[in-house]
């Protein structure tokens, strides 16, 4: 007789695979609407800026602020020290070239004065002196050489007459023999005293030039400390403004200290500060313009610094034309400075968006416009109004261009 057996209770082998099913589809519900609800930011239409990409001409220039400045500036330096006496002209005043603003007191270059003064005075001296006893000494000389001719001429007339008469035998040998010593030494004496003549002559000439080159130059450097002290009245260098003055009555000023300068107010200047961004782009001679009360006026980029400090560098504009007439010196002007031609291009309004993307992906609205959605997007230059877009965007598209900080890490922007 066969016995039935009862069919275990449990699970068995199939249901696994059931279970396992259930579970995974579970896990990816759960990731769904997990990463939905991070990736998703909500927010109202109305708190978000939203532009549309068009086709359009890029301008290739970039606004910048300047402030006006005198086209020139000349530094005061004080070319010789002193204690200042009197202050005659005071800052803000209209000046000319060689106006005495300063005048200082320097007691040792008074005293270096009178000590050149009193040793031109002695080489003066010494030079009279020495001319004196060159004179004395060539009269001398001349007086011998004359006394010395005429002898010379007696003996030999002496001579001559002796030898005619030693040869008619009139006279002894000795006595003929003496007339020709007497006047062959008074012809050496002759040429020796007419040689030393000439000598003297030659050295005084050369000694009194000597003389007269030491005594020039000593005018040259006593006329070199009266300019010095001429020095001590402080001039304006140029024409224009006296700007700063840092000099009081009583202040001692050393040589060489900067005490003031003077602004050249013939023309004027821009000055202005630029992004170190733009630094292998701003050359020389680049156009720019500034507008002031409906009117253009055109300006030219003189000199580009290359020193970068807290992230920018310095340029000097001038006017290539004319300019605004009420322009004055310290002030702020909006300049437009144009980089580079114009050219077709596709073009995204200007947003605070770069700032938190660094132009590298946007929110791009869909065709209903209730959601945008993150794309990667690649942006090339820049004005003060438009980027200009080489990929990732289309005519036509609109993009979320407020900034994206609160947006986290969303990726899916619902609208409201």
């Amino acid at each position: 007789m066969d016995i039935q057996l009862e069919k275990k209770k449990g699970l068995r082998p199939k249901h696994y695979g059931y279970i396992a099913l259930g579970l995974v589809v579970l896990f990816a519900g759960w990731k769904l609407i997990f990463a939905s609800a991070t990736s998703t930011f909500r927010t109202e239409k109305e708190r978000v800026s939203i532009a549309q990409v068009i086709d359009g001409k890029f301008d290739d220039y970039i606004t910048i602020n300047g402030n006006v400045a005198p086209i020139a500036t000349i530094y005061m330096d004080a070319y010789e020290g002193g204690r200042v006496a009197e202050k005659l002209i005071e800052e803000g005043t209209m000046v000319k070239k060689g106006d005495i603003i300063l005048k200082l007191e320097n007691m040792g270059l008074y005293e270096q004065i009178l000590a050149s003064e009193s040793n031109l005075a002695l080489k003066q001296n010494d030079l009279r002196s020495t001319k004196l006893n060159f004179d004395s000494r060539l009269v001398d000389g001349r007086r011998s050489l004359a006394t010395a001719y005429y002898d010379l001429q007696r003996l030999k007339r002496n001579y001559e007459q002796n030898q005619d008469l030693y040869q008619e035998k009139l006279i002894s040998k000795e006595a003929y023999l003496l007339s020709k010593e007497n006047y062959e030494l008074a012809k050496k004496q002759h040429d020796i005293l007419e040689v030393q003549t000439k000598q003297d002559e030659a050295l005084s000439k050369t000694s009194l030039a000597s003389l007269d080159g030491d005594l020039e130059r000593m005018r040259k450097t006593l006329s070199m400390v009266y300019e010095r002290l001429d020095h001590l009245n402080v001039r304006a260098p140029a024409d224009g403004q006296l700007g700063f003055l840092d000099a009081e009555i009583g202040q001692n000023i050393a040589q060489g200290e900067r005490i003031g300068q003077v602004n050249v107010l013939t023309d004027f200047k821009i000055e202005a500060e630029i992004d170190e961004h733009y630094i292998d782009r701003v050359r020389r001679d680049l156009s720019a313009s500034l507008e002031r009360n409906g009117n253009e006026y055109p300006l030219r980029v003189r000199k580009v610094y290359p020193e970068v400090r807290n992230g920018r560098f310095r340029i000097d504009l001038v006017f290539t034309e004319d300019k605004p007439e009420t322009i004055r010196a310290g002030q702020s002007y909006n300049i437009k400075l144009q980089l580079g031609a114009s050219n077709d291009a596709l073009l995204l309004p200007k947003g605070g968006f770069f700032q938190s993307t660094g132009g590298q992906w946007v929110f791009v609205l869909g065709t209903n416009e209730n959601e945008a959605l993150k794309r990667n997007i690649r942006i090339g230059k820049q004005n003060s109004r438009y980027y200009e877009v080489l990929e990732g965007l289309q005519p036509g598209e609109k993009v979320i261009t407020s900034n994206y900080d609160s947006f986290g890490t969303a990726e899916r922007i619902v609208l409201k």
